[in-house]
């Protein structure tokens, strides 16, 4: 553990972390055909981690490609290897037939070449499989052979140590030897060396007194070349001095010709002025019908965006909304779960207060759950790539699914659901999609319907369209909420009513309804009069 910290490597990442290297390794050797031994040994290596990390499949996976890879390099010692290791994994999943089978024949390669390490080890393998299938005469002459060849490795590695050290004996005297011979050689060597500078110090006194000509002689040639730039230096301000006069004479004559030039070109620059005059005037009056044409279209393309403020202002009502819902709402529930369960963990809390307090936390959460489902369907429906998938379905039997969700919430109100859709009525549309949009306007039925109403499913065909109608008793729209959800804009209230038992909603159900049939190509509205019940009718196409 110590060595895996200094490496920044946790305990418990170090199988995460090895393999990833054994990954690198295997990959670094495939490029190379003729490491088939190193890939046979990695591909174990990444079995025997998978194995560790509880990924079984992976690892036989990766048994078995280590024993076609060291079959197909012919190496006797990677194959034996590699079946071994896949009748060890065969062994850890009680599947002792197979590792039987694979152990036996690891075992044979063992002894055909020799490989007594592996001889070993698999004889032992071999000897817990019998003994796991009760076969203890087996077991026992495995074990036997185990220990004989264990012994024959002793002995084979005792001889090798008695072999060392008499070479290590051996190497000692001839170091000895070397040692002295080397000392002489030494100090012979020393001797040349002193020879050697002396007859250096010589030469060095030699090339200083070279040296000392060769400066001399640098001097007398830099004296000379000094002399020589000074005459230079002198034929050089006689030519300037010269030129500089010549180009007197040629910058007068220069000015002159400018004179002329800048004449003729007030001539050109006058005519071109006129051109440009009646050029600009043109350009005025083009100028002029494009702002015009461009106004009307700034006009047009104001009235667009004007829409899509509302559009937007709409929607960050509803997120706003949804922000007041989460940090709000969510909060309720959560701290109602964590006051109920330290009521449970003090233990002196009364039966009858127990229900109560269970049933009010279970109304809570479930509110919580419809809740988020709602707000989840929202935001998938407000991200591009949404699409539903429209098929054949049978309204009867989809809306009965719902209906038979709701009776409990129904019968708690005593509100009674009639469920009239024809067994045959066939639609095309998305089953979510479908289904959430009835399980929300009949959510709504329940919770705007005082006790003892009712809430009733009808359906009819009108011309290609499968109509489905959903009508309560309840307390009904006004006329502005009937208008304002007709219309085509439609993007939620934005608010949330609380229902005739002071139920709780997101204000997100009708915006939901609204969006998810706009998608499967279809239609809702709604018919509504105060205190007299709601009709909502959705429009799907026949099938």
């Amino acid at each position: 553990q110590g060595e895996l910290l200094s490496m920044d490597i946790l305990p418990e990442q170090k199988l995460t972390v090895a393999l990833e290297n054994f990954k690198k390794a295997l990959k670094l050797a495939e490029k190379d055909e003729e490491n088939d031994d190193i890939i046979s040994s990695n591909r174990v290596n990444l079995g025997w981690v998978y194995e560790k990390l509880g990924q079984k499949d992976l690892a036989f996976k990766s048994y078995q490609g280590s024993i076609e890879v060291s079959k197909k390099s012919n190496s006797k010692k990677d194959y034996a290897h590699s079946l071994k290791a896949l009748g060890d994994f065969y062994m850890h999943q009680r599947d002792y037939v197979n590792a039987v089978k694979l152990l036996t024949q690891a075992l044979n390669i063992a002894q055909q070449n020799k490989l007594l390490d592996l001889e070993r080890d698999t004889n032992l393998a071999l000897s817990e499989a019998y003994d796991k299938f009760k076969k203890y005469d087996e077991s026992l002459a495995f074990y036997k052979q185990y220990v004989i060849v264990k012994e024959e490795i002793f002995n084979a590695e005792k001889e090798k140590e008695i072999t060392r050290r008499q070479m290590q004996l051996d190497f000692g005297i001839k170091e000895k030897d070397y040692q002295l011979k080397q000392q002489f050689t030494d100090a012979v060597l020393q001797q040349q060396v002193l020879l050697a500078k002396q007859q250096h110090q010589k030469l060095i006194l030699r090339q200083q007194q070279l040296d000392l000509s060769d400066k001399e002689k640098m001097l007398q040639r830099l004296k000379f070349l000094q002399e020589q730039k000074d005459l230079e230096n002198e034929k050089r301000a006689q030519s300037n001095s010269f030129e500089r006069s010549e180009l007197l004479s040629k910058n007068e004559a220069l000015i002159k010709n400018r004179q002329i030039s800048e004449q003729n070109q007030q001539i050109k620059y006058d005519g071109k002025v006129k051109i440009f005059l009646s050029v600009a005037f043109a350009l005025v009056l083009f100028t002029a019908g494009l702002i015009y044409f461009n106004q009307r279209k700034t006009t047009r393309l104001n009235k667009i965006i004007n829409k899509q403020k509302r559009e937007l202002e709409q929607l960050s009502k509803v997120k706003d909304r949804i922000f007041s819902v989460v940090s709000h709402d969510m909060r309720t529930p959560v701290n109602s779960l964590l006051s109920f369960i330290q009521l449970l963990e003090e233990g002196n809390i009364e039966q009858d207060k127990l229900n109560r307090y269970a049933a009010l936390l279970k109304n809570s959460l479930a509110y919580t759950s419809s809740m988020m489902e709602n707000l989840l369907n929202w935001a998938a429906s407000q991200m591009q790539g949404f699409n539903p998938y429209l098929e054949t379905l049978n309204a009867r039997n989809l809306s009965e699914e719902i209906v038979d969700s709701f009776k409990s919430t129904a019968e708690l109100k005593r509100i009674e659901i009639q469920n009239n859709i024809c067994e045959d009525a066939e639609c095309k549309a998305d089953a979510n999609m479908l289904g959430l949009v009835v399980r929300n306007l009949i959510s709504n039925a329940i919770k705007f319907t005082p006790e003892h109403g009712k809430i009733m499913l009808e359906s009819k065909i009108v011309g290609e369209e499968l109509q489905i109608e959903i009508c309560d008793t309840g307390i009904g729209m006004s006329e502005e909420q009937v208008s304002h959800f007709n219309k085509s804009e439609y993007q939620g209230a934005g608010v949330s009513t609380p229902g005739t038992n002071r139920e709780k909603g997101t204000g997100l159900g009708l915006l939901l309804c609204r969006t998810f049939m706009g998608l499967m190509e279809s239609k809702i509205a709604v018919d509504s009069v105060k205190n007299s019940g709601s009709k909502f009718t959705l429009c799907l196409k026949k099938a």
